[in-house]
């Protein structure tokens, strides 16, 4: 009950500061990561959670699977056609790229193995723009950054997570069931995307029927019910869960675009409160004591993940295309570390490999320097494309109140 009261203070909290928040470099996803490391046991002492405690898998794994269901609603077939080499090229270069050069930095830096340093450079290759909510989210910035980011960051969870898994079994004890891994990964995507692609088109097709439909104030739940019942399948038969959720979200508003219009406000919000409750909990787990087990070279690593490693990667992969210098610093910038990570680096501490917790370690201060770095910088790289009003409201100096159909048509709530 301390975690519940804990979580709605901090909701409360971070919805009267969201209209400032907006406008500034502070942001709610950075509240509710203090929030979460204040009340722990390294500070207040309020709730107790550990890395291994059940909360932290099952929060961060229903947040990253509410964020790519609704991640997958936004992607549009039609227009990925007509434009696909740029993520093409993000994902099959730049990826790759960042996922090398993190593991050379963290084998020299850090003092891992080559096995584990692979392994930490998978586990945080993945991007989350989600806290970059003021770029993709404004029809301001150019529609090609956007698409770049969010089929970036939608797609790359899911083609990092078996190669975490292989490292993982290639880093412990079994090292010959690799093999074994491999094959079972494979099927746990495929089982992933079938249940991904068949059950948006099932749910379709009953909704054809004559004798059924929902009524229109049932209808956002529709695709909620999907969503459960897809998320519940997965864990039962051990199919991916994150390709599953994705590809349901792109095929659900494919063949269902009023059913995506119904859900979206409701989807949002139900990804959002996902989202708050996993950085409350992943906050709490920042304690002193880990940063402080953290080395200078860990750090020096850290900084270079944020600062060198994914832009330098990213701007290598985005040479030759048709982005302007500022698209692509963009596009270079805005790669933080998010959900996946936070899902895969705790994969990572429970599988019982040699240098589980100091790869451990170094993920989760990246991830944390990661969300505030990219969470804190969105409204300032949004203005450079001359986003103004991120929220509908007016800034401090602006005069008057505008009108309402001036405020609906720019809101969007910075997260």
């Amino acid at each position: 009950m301390v975690l519940v009261a804990v979580f709605g203070v901090a909701l409360l909290v971070a919805v009267l500061l969201s209209g400032l928040a907006a406008r500034t470099v502070l942001s709610t996803s950075f509240l509710f990561l203090v929030g979460g490391a204040l009340v722990s046991d390294g500070f207040l002492g309020l709730i107790h959670i550990t890395p291994d405690s059940d909360i932290v898998a099952v929060t961060a794994d229903l947040a990253l699977f509410a964020v790519l269901f609704t991640d997958g609603m936004h992607v549009s077939f039609p227009a990925l056609r007509s434009a696909w080499k740029n993520p093409a090229r993000a994902l099959g270069l730049g990826m790759p790229l960042a996922f090398v050069f993190m593991a050379l930095v963290t084998h020299y830096l850090v003092g891992l193995d080559w096995t584990t340093s692979f392994l930490v450079g998978a586990v945080l290759a993945p991007t989350d723009p989600v806290f970059a909510s003021a770029i993709v989210g404004r029809k301001e910035v150019p529609a090609r950054l956007r698409q770049l980011l969010n089929v970036e960051s939608g797609i790359n969870d899911g083609l990092a997570l078996p190669v975490v898994l292989l490292l993982i079994a290639a880093a412990g004890p079994a090292v010959g069931s690799a093999e074994a891994s491999a094959s079972k990964i494979a099927l746990e995507l495929a089982l992933g995307l079938v249940f991904g692609v068949a059950l948006p088109l099932v749910v379709s097709g009953l909704v054809r029927f004559r004798l059924l439909g929902a009524e229109p104030k049932l209808q956002p739940l529709l695709p909620l019910a999907t969503g459960v019942i897809l998320y519940a399948a997965c864990h039962l038969t051990h199919a991916n869960p994150y390709l599953a959720a994705f590809s349901a979200g792109a095929v659900l508003a494919s063949v269902s675009p009023e059913s995506k219009q119904a859900f979206e406000p409701l989807g949002e919000s139900l990804a959002e409160l996902a989202k708050f409750a996993a950085l409350l909990v992943f906050g709490a787990l920042l304690t002193p004591q880990l940063f402080g087990d953290l080395s200078w070279g860990g750090y020096v690593a850290v900084v270079l993940a944020i600062v060198l490693i994914r832009p330098a990667s990213l701007l290598l992969s985005l040479i030759g295309t048709h982005f302007n210098r500022r698209e692509k610093l963009a596009a270079a910038w805005f790669g933080p570390k998010g959900f996946a990570s936070v899902v895969y680096g705790l994969l990572v501490l429970q599988s019982g490999i040699p240098q589980a917790e100091e790869a451990y370690t170094l993920i989760a201060v990246c991830i944390a320097f990661s969300i505030i770095a990219h969470s804190s910088t969105d409204v300032p790289v949004a203005r450079m494309f001359h986003v103004n009003d991120l929220v509908g409201i007016p800034d401090a100096d602006e005069p008057g109140p505008r009108t309402p159909t001036e405020a609906n048509g720019t809101a969007h709530a910075r997260t």
